[in-house]
Parts: C-alpha cells; sequence; structure tokens
C-alpha cells in the first residue's frame, strides 16, 4: 500500500507538465551529471598543480565574479536575442572554456579561463528560468521549478561520487568530460527546445520596453532580491562556514564529508513529496518558514558537538532550502513581467552571485575575530530579518491571474453570448481587449497584479498595456 501510494504521488507530481519542460529538465540533469570543475578545482589546483591554498581561493573567486559579471549580461540577452540562443552560446562557451582550462598551466591564465568558465556557466541560469516560466502553466510552475531543483541536486550527487574516482584517474579527464557533457547539453537545447520568448507587438513592431533601470526601479522585486541576497549567504555557509569551523573544532574533512551529505541526500529523498505540500500554499507563510528554518539550522550549529548533531542541523536547514528555491524562483516569475523575465531572472541571480562572493569573507573575518558562535549566531539575526522583510513585503502580494498561457502564439478566441467577443493575448504580461456590447468597452491588463478598468467610451475600444509587477 505504502508503495501504491508512492506511485500515485509521483506521478501526480510529474504529470501535466509540456514536454518541452522535460527536454529542458534533460539538459539540467546531464548539465549538472557532469560537473566537475566547481567540485574539485581547489584540490586539483593544491595537489595536482602544486599551487596554495591561497591562490586556490583566489581563483575560486575569480570564478564566482565572473557568474557576477555574466547574470545580468545573460538576463538582457535572454530578453533581447531569446531564451534558446543564449543557452546556445552560454553552453557552448562552457564546453569550450572547461576544456580550455584542463590544459592551462601558467598560473595567470589558469585564472583567467577560471574567470571565463564562472562567466559562461553561469549564463545559462537566467535562460532556463525564464524559458522554464514561459513553457509551464502558472499553476504548475512551483512543481516545475521544484523538479528543476532536484534535477539539479540528483545530477550533482552522482557527479560528486564519480568524479572522486575520475580524479583518481586523471583530473584532465574530468574536464574533458564535463567538456562533452555541456556540449550534449547544447546538443539536447538545439534539437529539442523552440524559442519561447513571448513577443509584445504594438503597431507592428516588437516591444522592448524592461530595461534595466526600469527593473532597478521596481521597488517590490528589488527588495526580494535583496532578501534572496540574505538568505543565500546564509546557505552558502553549508560549503564555508561549516567545514572551517568543524576543522577548528578537531572534526576530520570525513566527519564533514559524513555531515553535509546529508544534504544532497534529503533533497533528492525528499523534494517531490515536500514540492506535494507547498506548491498550493500561501508564499509568503512558506519563504518566513524557509528563512527561518535557515538561520535558525546554522544557529543551532553552535550548540553541535558531535557528528550526529552537526547532521541534525544540516536537516533543518536543508528543509529551509527545499521551500525556499522553488518558492522564490516562483515569485521572481509572478512579479515579473513577460517580455522582461530575463532581466528579472538575471537580476535575482545576481543575489546567488553576489552571496557566492561575500559568504567567504564574512565567515572567515567572523570565525578569525570572534569564533564560529558569532558566526552562527549572526546566521540566526540574518534568517529572523529575511523572514520579518518577507512577511512585510508581502502582506499585498497580487493575485496570480490563471489566464496566462504557457507558450506564445497561442490565442485564445471564443463568444460568451451574441454580441460579446473576448481576444485575450497568449503571451503573459500582454494586454486583453474584450468588447462587451456596441457602444461599450473594456480594456483588461492581464500582467500579475493588474487590475481591469472598464472604459465607456462609445464604440472605441481601449486597451491597457501590461507594465512590471
Amino acid at each position: 500500500m505504502p508503495l501504491a501510494t508512492l506511485r500515485r504521488a509521483t506521478r501526480e507530481t510529474v504529470s501535466g507538465l509540456p514536454r518541452e519542460f522535460w527536454w529542458l529538465w534533460t539538459s539540467t540533469l546531464v548539465n549538472r551529471l557532469g560537473a566537475f570543475v566547481a567540485t574539485f578545482m581547489a584540490l586539483y589546483l593544491t595537489l595536482d598543480r602544486g599551487y596554495s591554498a591561497s591562490y586556490a581561493g583566489l581563483v575560486a573567486s575569480l570564478h564566482g565574479l565572473g557568474g557576477v559579471v555574466s547574470s545580468l549580461g545573460a538576463g538582457v540577452m535572454t530578453d533581447r536575442l531569446g531564451r534558446r540562443p543564449t543557452l546556445l552560446v552560454a553552453q557552448a562557451s562552457t564546453a569550450a572554456s572547461v576544456a580550455l582550462l584542463g590544459f592551462m598551466h601558467h598560473p595567470v591564465a589558469i585564472a583567467a579561463v577560471a574567470f571565463l568558465v564562472g562567466m559562461a556557466s553561469n549564463a545559462s541560469r537566467p535562460a532556463v528560468q525564464a524559458m522554464m516560466a514561459d513553457i509551464v502553466r502558472p499553476e504548475d510552475r512551483v512543481r516545475a521549478f521544484s523538479l528543476n531543483y532536484w534535477a539539479i541536486n540528483l545530477g550533482f550527487a552522482v557527479s560528486s561520487m564519480g568524479a572522486g574516482f575520475i580524479a583518481e584517474f586523471s583530473y584532465l579527464a574530468g574536464f574533458l568530460v564535463e567538456a562533452g557533457m555541456t556540449a550534449v547539453c547544447a546538443v539536447v537545447v538545439f534539437l529539442k527546445l523552440p524559442e519561447s520568448r513571448p513577443v509584445a507587438q504594438h503597431a507592428g513592431k516588437v516591444s522592448d520596453d524592461v530595461r534595466l533601470a526600469a527593473v532597478l526601479r521596481d521597488g517590490r522585486f528589488m527588495s526580494v532580491v535583496g532578501l534572496s541576497f540574505l538568505v543565500a549567504v546564509i546557505f552558502q555557509q553549508g560549503s564555508i562556514g561549516l567545514p572551517v569551523a568543524m576543522g577548528a573544532a578537531g572534526f576530520t574533512p570525513a566527519d564533514y564529508g559524513l555531515a553535509i551529505a546529508l544534504n544532497g541526500v534529503l533533497i533528492v529523498a525528499l523534494q517531490i513529496p515536500v514540492t506535494r505540500f507547498i506548491q498550493h500554499r500561501d508564499p509568503k507563510r512558506l519563504l518566513v518558514v524557509s528563512s527561518l528554518l535557515a538561520g535558525y539550522g546554522f544557529g543551532l550549529t553552535a550548540f553541535a558537538g558531535s557528528v550526529g548533531l552537526f547532521a541534525l542541523t544540516v536537516c533543518v536547514w536543508t528543509l529551509g532550502e527545499m521551500i525556499n528555491a522553488p518558492t522564490q524562483t516562483g515569485l521572481v516569475v509572478r512579479l515579473s513581467p513577460a517580455h522582461g523575465r530575463g532581466r528579472y531572472q538575471g537580476m535575482y541571480t545576481l543575489s546567488w552571485s553576489l552571496a557566492a562572493l561575500v559568504a567567504p569573507l564574512m565567515s572567515g573575518f567572523v570565525i578569525d575575530r570572534y569564533g564560529a558562535a558569532w558566526l552562527w549566531g549572526l546566521c540566526a539575526v540574518v534568517g529572523t530579518v529575511a523572514a520579518v522583510g518577507y512577511a512585510a513585503l508581502m502582506r499585498h502580494l497580487p493575485e496570480e491571474t490563471a489566464a496566462e498561457t504557457a507558450l506564445p502564439g497561442e490565442a485564445v478566441a471564443e463568444a460568451a453570448v451574441p454580441g460579446e467577443a473576448v481576444a485575450e493575448a497568449a503571451v503573459p504580461g500582454e494586454a486583453a481587449v474584450k468588447t462587451v456590447v456596441p457602444g461599450e468597452a473594456a480594456a483588461e491588463t492581464a500582467a500579475l497584479g493588474e487590475t481591469a478598468a472598464d472604459i465607456a467610451v462609445p464604440e472605441k475600444p481601449a486597451a491597457a498595456e501590461a507594465a512590471p509587477a
């Protein structure tokens, strides 16, 4: 009976999503299965090349800086060139730069190519998230983002084990395997994924009215980006502050590996059930709870004195991570106009890239100056601030419309009663015009959070343009 229940739950979780989503999901899984550089770069530089730990840290920082630089640029490309071209350019560039990195020997060349790898590998994120929002119905987006997050973690868990065996044979083989797997992703995108970018047309011209300046002026969205940065800084401590603190307390790398392994195991095992629980619940409450679980999960680390207790704290903040990732990505889509999703997703991605730069500096300073206990206390404070911020920001969150269609180019036309016609834009965020009776027009926007305005102008139908929420 439990097995039948599990099968039914799995079927309900994966059913109803478009074929294009599963090809995109497959591309993500293949990409993560081939991950090698980010996992073993430090070991490669220190053990195989003989460089110092300081140099390895510099290369890691340059890799992260490349991601910061490409976040906004990739977002603009996603909106201007399209999701598919951006993905192809990003994945082809990643494959080439990763393969090149394996043949670099001079320290300056290694650092420069690592920066390029960071730029290329991070450039695909805004395009993937924007394409997923384009092709999946609004009511299924949290489920889709959660499944994509599950694929990322499943691929990472498998690749981490496989990369260890490859590294024993040859680090160069690892670079070439990752390059080859990323090239396969590009082939999947080229063969199986059509362009999904919504095109807003006015007077026969393509509208591109969502500039980066407009994104920066969107106060509600930028507040979400700021809160995302705070939460991301907390989650970064799992790979930065936690191993340092455990090492300082006398635990071995194997002890840390055992504790942190629970993070990937729990996500792979529980992400689908957690998705079923959260997909139709209030995002405000979910983000508040996830922020508190993250902050106090790491806060409890101050009281951990054994591997078992460290593992228990990992379980707490991992639950927060499983709730936060799909919910927050769905919120970003909800606050983004359809024809500006690339820029909005790029800005959101930037918050995580910046956190990857700030977190190592913050954790190192706090641990060296005040001790690890202060770092965990600070995590609890930051988590509380983020939770309060989400509660205040989302107090008047606009309702999400269910009238959005998944793919551009599909028009809906239906006659309600004689004399009444409806013409709706197929692209989320487009304006919809409804003619009610002769001599009376109604203008509605389909943008998230917009309200319909009925205008009684004799025989002149009006249309209201969607604006960023």
